[in-house]
Order: structure tokens, then C-alpha cells, then sequence
């Protein structure tokens, strides 16, 4: 699915069994967002024009970055990632700290650090308009607490939550139906949650996808977004660890 929002085109590229790597173009300059699969990737550039000038990556888990060299080298896309983390990625040919920017067809492409699922862990933010946010946040959830602490992972939620509220959230991977699960049995009286839990339920049924999602639909129902505090962040993360 492509979708035109603030003057990008978004692409929605499924992969894996539950991923998705995402294709944002403007104004003639595209990235292609966490290719887990350099086949899947390179077949949805070819469908979208055949163009490719970055390939992003937000954190160094395999189900992100194993086709990223496969998919640069096939359209000559420049390699982007964090500075910090480097060693642990593919060669990059472009190593950025914490809100440094590239220049994105007159847009600002921005990475900003957002660990906690790992600790180099970033997320790329476009004009404001669209967040790439790999597997920090997920609709009604967050990632999985790997490497970082909840303090950590907190203030990373919390950075992502002070972003406009029409920011366009490209999250990695589709666990939105599991998440409502859980989001529902925490907070039972949150009418905005109930009412996007049978949205979710309606979509899945019918195999369609979840995302991407408004950021403030997620402070309007999601758990973790919506921790006041690092320590209740903590009991809400171990709470879905179990259930």
C-alpha cells in the first residue's frame, strides 16, 4: 500500500512473517527503511520507479538489516545509520550522531537516538511529518526491553511522544491485535483504546494492516506512551514480557 501524506509517499513493503520495511520518497529522493530481505526490497524499489538513494537502519537486529548491503549495492543507495552503533551494522556510508540531518529533496531527514529495545537504537524523523521508528514503538506497544533499562526506554518513548501529534509513525513489525490484547486488559476503561481495539479486530480479519498510525492516536491509547514515570514503564514492560 502507498499512501501520500505532507507531501511524501509512503510505501508499506511487508516482510518476513510480521516485519515491515517502509519506502518514503520526496520530491524525487527515496529511502528505503530496515530491508530484513534484499529480494522483497528490491522488487518493491523496482515496482516504485526503480530509484533509491538511501537505506536507513534503525537498529542492529538481522530482521532489519540483513538485506540492506544486498538491496544498496543493486540501486548505488547510500547506507545511513548511527555513529555510536556502527560496528555493529553494515559498513555505513553515512554515520550520524543524535539529530544530525540529511538534506531529503528539501525536506529534513533527521535521526534521533532511541534506545531501550537496543541501545543504539534510532529512529528518522521527516520534517516533522513522518517517524520511522523501527521497533521502539509499536501501535498500542512498545519493543522489547534487550539492552537498555527503563529509564532508558522511557525517555526514549517520551521523546518520540513530545513530536507533533500528526506525525505519521512507521513502526517494524505488525503485532497491533496482540498489543490491544494487552492494552485493553490495563487500562479497561479507556474508550478511545476500545474503540481502536475493534478497528484492529475488524482490520485483521480481514488480513488488511494496521499501520502506519498517527502519533496521537497512540497517546490516546497506548500503555507505554502513555507511563508517567520509568518505574511504570518497567511494570507495564515485565507485565507484557508475561502475558
Amino acid at each position: 500500500m502507498t499512501i501520500d501524506y505532507a507531501g511524501f509517499t509512503i510505501t508499506r513493503v511487508p516482510m518476513l512473517t510480521d516485519n515491515y520495511a517502509w519506502y518514503v520518497a520526496h520530491e524525487g529522493v527515496s529511502a528505503f527503511i530496515d530491508p530484513a530481505d534484499a529480494e522483497a526490497a528490491i522488487f518493491a524499489v523496482d515496482r516504485e520507479g526503480s530509484k533509491l538513494d538511501y537505506v536507513l537502519l534503525t537498529h542492529h537486529h538481522d530482521d532489519h538489516i540483513a538485506g540492506a548491503r544486498a538491496l544498496a549495492a543493486r540501486f548505488g543507495a547510500k547506507l545511513v545509520g548511527n555513529a555510536a552503533d556502527a560496528e555493529r551494522l553494515p559498513p555505513l556510508d553515512i554515520a550520524l550522531n543524535d539529530n544530525e540531518t540529511i538534506d531529503f529533496g528539501g525536506a529534513k531527514l533527521r535521526m534521533i537516538t532511541t534506545p531501550g529495545h537496543t541501545l543504539g537504537h534510532v529512529s528518522y524523523v521527516f520534517d516533522d511529518a513522518i517517524a520511522a521508528v523501527g521497533d521502539t514503538l509499536f501501535s498500542l506497544g512498545c519493543g522489547r526491553m534487550f539492552e537498555g533499562t527503563p529509564e532508558i526506554f522511557h525517555t526514549s518513548l517520551h521523546r518520540l511522544a513530545t513530536l507533533p501529534p500528526d506525525t505519521m509513525l512507521l513502526c517494524g513489525h505488525e503485532y497491533t491485535l496482540s498489543n490491544a490484547k494487552f492494552a485493553r486488559s490495563v487500562d479497561p476503561d479507556n474508550e478511545a483504546l476500545m474503540i481502536r481495539a475493534r478497528e484492529v479486530e475488524k482490520l485483521r480479519a480481514e488480513r488488511e494492516p494496521t499501520l502506519p498510525v498517527r502519533l496521537a492516536d497512540e497517546l490516546l491509547t497506548n500503555p507505554f506512551l502513555r507511563a508517567q514515570t520509568p518505574a511504570e514503564f518497567a511494570r507495564l514492560r515485565a507485565a507484557k514480557d508475561q502475558f
